[in-house]
């Protein structure tokens, strides 16, 4: 019996009716892992097809992750999965509490039929860029977290422009993809002006940029809120070289500095919401609980990874603002 099967009359496209074939073969176990597959020039010669219509259905499988092509001696099944219908490319900057939940309510609004593989290029220009080329034309979607890093258009050029999604920043080199962003210098002009009071109990407001990691955005708003409401505000590019004293209400974007600068104020004795006071960026659990909870300037990043599946499922090439505020608690 001949594994595939391609009928005229039917009207079902000829490359889907290939498809269909070798889905029907794993599923009833004519075909199995690491078994070859009837050649391009087989297929095409037997049904009458062009080579192209052959090979739009391999490469649907070969995107899936289904079959396997090895330079020289055809195509392989490699995966029996055959309910994969998409494959999605993830690539964030690193993985932290936040980009957890985003990652799960990503993963819970697509469905059980698209597998999404995740990567990391932990702000590197070079990974990220290696991680792009090794796998292009293996998905049919690829969600890209750029985060800082600047130069990446010609990268993402190399993909096909309708299989790329942004997340969380978008530069001005990227502006034409869709995306799921935040506007960082709103939000935290608009967080801190919501905390404007609690604010101005304090001698100064400071600011822990790091220049290589956090948005230029966080700067603007920040300056724009210090200038406007004529708050003393100073930036501070290293925790370890910051003199922190009484007074000082302290932005801190990053939870790694969090821990650092609580672990400082406790060492000077100081009491956190009343002597010092902390604003950080993105909400967790965590949070919520130690030194009785900290204030933050959060994005939802559950609606964020709810927002990029409908994008994916949708097919929208929309770029949508992903909502902010202040969640204030005993640390201000």
């Amino acid at each position: 019996m001949s594994i595939i099967e391609v009928r005229k009359e039917i009207g079902v496209p000829k490359y889907k009716q290939i498809i269909s074939s070798i889905e029907k073969a794993i599923t009833f176990k004519q075909l199995k892992l690491g078994d070859k597959l009837p050649s391009i020039n087989s297929i095409r010669n037997k049904f009458g097809l062009s080579r192209d219509t052959v090979l739009l259905a391999y490469n649907d499988l070969k995107v899936r992750g289904i079959i396997q092509s090895i330079p020289g001696k055809g195509y392989y099944v490699n995966s029996e999965s055959v309910h994969i219908t998409q494959k999605v490319f993830l690539l964030f900057d690193e993985l932290n509490a936040f980009k957890e939940d985003l990652y799960n309510a990503f993963l819970e609004s697509l469905g059980e039929n698209i597998e999404v593989d995740i990567y990391f290029h932990h702000f590197n220009y070079e990974v990220f860029k290696k991680l792009i080329y090794d796998n292009i034309g293996k998905y049919n979607f690829y969600v890209i977290m750029p985060a800082k890093l600047r130069g990446i258009a010609h990268v993402l050029e190399k993909i096909p422009g309708d299989k790329v999604f942004l997340l969380d920043q978008v530069s001005e080199e990227l502006k034409n993809y869709p995306a799921v962003f935040q506007p960082f210098e709103k939000d935290m002009f608009q967080g801190l002006m919501a905390g404007l009071e609690l604010i101005k109990k304090y001698d100064r407001l400071v600011f822990l940029f790091e220049d290589d990691k956090q948005p230029d955005g966080f700067l603007r708003g920040f300056e724009k809120f210090c200038s406007m409401n004529r708050v003393s505000g100073i930036e501070v590019a290293d925790i370890e070289d910051f003199d922190l004293s009484q007074g000082d209400a302290i932005i801190i974007p990053d939870d790694r500095n969090l821990i650092r600068i609580i672990k400082k104020i406790k060492e000077r004795k100081m009491k956190i919401g009343r002597d010092v006071g902390i604003i950080c960026y993105n909400d967790t659990l965590l949070k919520e609980i130690v030194e009785d909870g900290i204030t933050t300037i959060s994005t939802d990043f559950r609606e964020m990874g709810r927002q990029l599946a409908k994008m994916l499922l949708t097919g929208s090439r929309e770029q949508i603002e992903n909502p902010n505020s202040l969640i204030i608690r005993n640390s201000l």
